[in-house]
């Protein structure tokens, strides 16, 4: 069953019968009746069930599906227009009935009748004959309920449903805070010779986002320009713009997002990490990764293992990435060169690597449509998972006209999935960064219409350059790994083979784990056939010479080292954040960044630096003592990637059966078995760290480290 109309409000396309959700026309108006009247229904059906609750499937799990099951629909469409189309009302809507869906996942959370029976499931005669997934929902269940604080007094309960709530309001204002902060910046340039250097792109997008703020007349070769916060506009200036100062200025803007005047995150931050420690010692653990870590593979040591056996790789190649640029822009006549600051790096490295393998981003560009980017994806996966992708649109309600929807179909032409495709920048109403989402995951007990199960929907985001004027959306090689990271995640919610919803797709897998297929599928990026179906001239149809091909493939571990220690910086500051750090104490936040960045970053840290006052993944995401799973995970895709290496990657016939054990285990499998249990069936071997520093060019490096 997609989803079951509440009879309160039939007017309310929040409580509708519907297949797909109603994005078009849900407003900010519906938000508080709609989940105020859904609410009702199901603290309904809640006091029902804890009454007549018996620890069978039929009596316990299926009902307690459904519940959770109608709350996810319609918050996630709620949370989804949030995050794709802003407005202070909406804003206001959901901040009005937050601490309402917050109170009643408490005391779902919580119910101690639900609960026992769970416990009764696992401690009876049957367990030993249930399947694997239902084994795993149980324990999952078991120990989110005690991870909610369902074994606490009352009084501790109370609390801990306190520091909930408010830890709910302080992740939503610190997004919105990011957002509003990275809307309110805006460089209007009037002078063609500020922004020399800037490509063809660069300037029309700059143009046309000066047209949409009131400057009619703005076009790329005249302008007036203006430069953004927003991802495209702010990467393609730092990496291009000839006018330092002007790039200083931009780079301290975004380092320095949301940390001042009414937008500042600071206190929030500290308010946050307060509250999920005293969250974390009402449950009985030292702090707040503990509590995190014990929903995921690793443990608070194995994470810091990892991330110190990759720094230590990293370092001296990194130290070497500095002097090659240093050296580099000496060459050029640079005056900075011997005094090369933050907002100098991404302009040199750009030149270096132009330089290096003859590889110009921007000429790149007219190879990367989105149209050709998305057929080649899609004849990948037909390839390796023998599925097909068409067209649906029209098929579902979209939230903006830019939106396509896609079936995903068998080998025999039946529908097996469905997802939407939001790829532009919107930075006046649309989050930054790339993300997938579930809408509905594929369930047994949810199906509709004489199915034998509901069908998966997802929704891909991205944030890549849009068209501008006639043009298609014309991508850099990054964007093109972007679609491709978040379609693997959109695969594994999609082809999951798991009828039972709680583990089906992502869910039930632990967190560390699921970044697995997102960071395999960008692999493919590389691979000479798949990129050669890929690259075509947007104009004359022509394919990228194969001389770029070599160049491009040579440049793909070029500053690994560099990358590799940004990436643990971020994960190390999380960690440190959650594990060690004394809210109040005598080392502020910004402190703790410094002390972290000095082991993990060439060049330090800009004094001023707030970069943590815009880390959405930690504040205002799932990521709090979790940002090591992109690493933790990559070790893992590493390895999954090298099993298609070891076959022969242009060996089709032994791609297509490696490609059909991947999709039997790690896309089918979902939360039903134990991550590390998924990979060694697919693998044959439990993972090696080695397989990612190979990947990396880091190796070597390693073995003299």
């Amino acid at each position: 069953m997609a989803a079951a109309a509440v009879t309160a409000a039939p007017s309310n396309p929040l409580l509708s019968d519907f297949d797909f959700p109603p994005f078009d026309s849900v407003t900010a108006d519906h938000v508080r009746p709609g989940v105020r009247a859904l609410l009702q229904h199901l603290e309904g059906e809640l006091d029902e069930l804890e009454k007549t609750v018996e620890p069978t499937w039929e009596k316990l799990v299926e009902p307690l599906e459904k519940i959770l099951d109608r709350l996810a629909v319609v918050w996630g469409i709620v949370n989804h227009l949030k995050a794709v189309q802003d407005s202070s009302e909406l804003r206001a809507a959901i901040e009005e009935v937050q601490p309402e869906k917050v109170k009643f996942e408490l005391r779902l959370g919580q119910s101690k009748p639900l609960y026992n029976a769970f416990k009764a499931i696992r401690e009876s005669s049957e367990w030993p004959q249930l399947s694997e997934a239902r084994k795993r929902i149980v324990e999952i269940q078991l120990k989110e309920a005690v991870l909610s604080g369902v074994s606490l007094d009352d009084d501790k309960r109370e609390q801990f449903n306190q520091i909930q709530q408010e830890l709910k309001k302080c992740s939503q204002k610190f997004g919105e805070n990011v957002l509003d902060a990275t809307k309110k910046f805006e460089k209007l340039v009037t002078d063609k010779k500020e922004i020399a250097g800037l490509p063809a792109t660069a300037l029309g997008l700059a143009a046309q986002t000066a047209a949409s703020k009131g400057h009619k007349n703005a076009n790329a070769e005249d302008g007036p320009w203006i430069i953004t916060l927003d991802g495209p506009s702010f990467m393609s200036f730092m990496q291009h713009a000839q006018n330092r100062s002007l790039r200083e200025e931009i780079y301290r803007a975004y380092v320095t997002r949301a940390s001042s005047g009414d937008l500042d995150n600071t206190e929030i931050i500290n308010q946050i990490l307060k509250l999920r420690l005293e969250m974390a010692k009402l449950l009985g653990y030292e702090n707040y990764a503990e509590v995190s870590m014990a929903m995921k593979m690793a443990t608070v040591d194995k994470a810091e293992e990892l991330l110190e056996k990759l720094r230590a790789a990293s370092w001296n190649p990194a130290v070497q990435d500095m002097e090659e640029i240093r050296s580099f822009a000496k060459q050029q006549g640079a005056a900075e060169a011997d005094n090369l600051n933050h907002w100098d790096i991404s302009f040199w490295s750009e030149r270096l690597r132009e330089s290096k393998y003859d590889i110009n981003e921007e000429e790149l560009r007219p190879y990367f449509s989105l149209p050709k980017v998305m057929d080649g994806l899609f004849s990948l996966a037909k390839k390796l998972f023998g599925i097909n992708i068409e067209p649906a649109d029209g098929l579902a309600s979209v939230w903006n006209k830019d939106v396509r929807f896609y079936c995903v179909k068998d080998t025999f032409g039946a529908p097996i999935a469905y997802f939407y495709f939001d790829p532009y920048s919107r930075p006046s109403e649309k989050r930054g960064g790339a993300w997938m989402a579930g809408v509905f995951s594929r369930s047994r007990v949810l199906s509709r219409g004489g199915s034998p199960v509901r069908l998966p929907v997802a929704h891909i985001i991205c944030n890549q350059t849009p068209p501008v004027g006639e043009k298609p959306s014309l991508m850099t090689f990054y964007e093109v790994e972007t679609v491709f990271h978040e379609f693997g995640h959109a695969l594994q919610h999609m082809l999951t083979r798991q009828d039972e919803s709680l583990v089906a797709g992502l869910r039930g897998i632990e967190w560390d784990a699921v970044e697995l297929p997102s960071q395999f599928m960008e692999n493919w990026c590389y691979h000479r056939n798949t990129l050669m179906g890929i690259a075509k001239h947007y104009e004359s149809g022509e394919i990228l010479p194969e001389d770029v091909y070599k160049k491009l493939l040579a440049a793909k571990t070029f500053r690994a080292g560099s990358l590799f220690l940004r990436q643990l910086r971020f994960a190390t500051l999380d960690l440190e954040l959650h594990s060690r750090y004394v809210p109040g104490g005598s080392e502020s936040i910004y402190d703790v960044d410094q002390r972290v960045s000095n082991r993990t970053q060439v060049l330090p840290l800009l004094p001023e630096d707030r970069f943590l006052c815009s880390f959405s993944h930690i504040f205002a995401g799932g990521y709090a003592a979790g940002y090591y799973s992109y690493k933790w995970a990559e070790v893992l895709s590493a390895d999954a990637f090298s099993a298609f290496e070891d076959v022969g990657l242009d060996n089709d016939e032994a791609v297509i059966e490696t490609g059909r054990r991947f999709r039997e285990t790690i896309l089918a499998l979902g939360g039903g078995k134990a991550p590390l249990e998924v990979f060694v069936e697919f693998r044959g071997r439990e993972p090696s760290p080695e397989a990612l520093l190979h990947h990396n060019g880091l190796l070597a490096a390693t073995a003299s480290a």
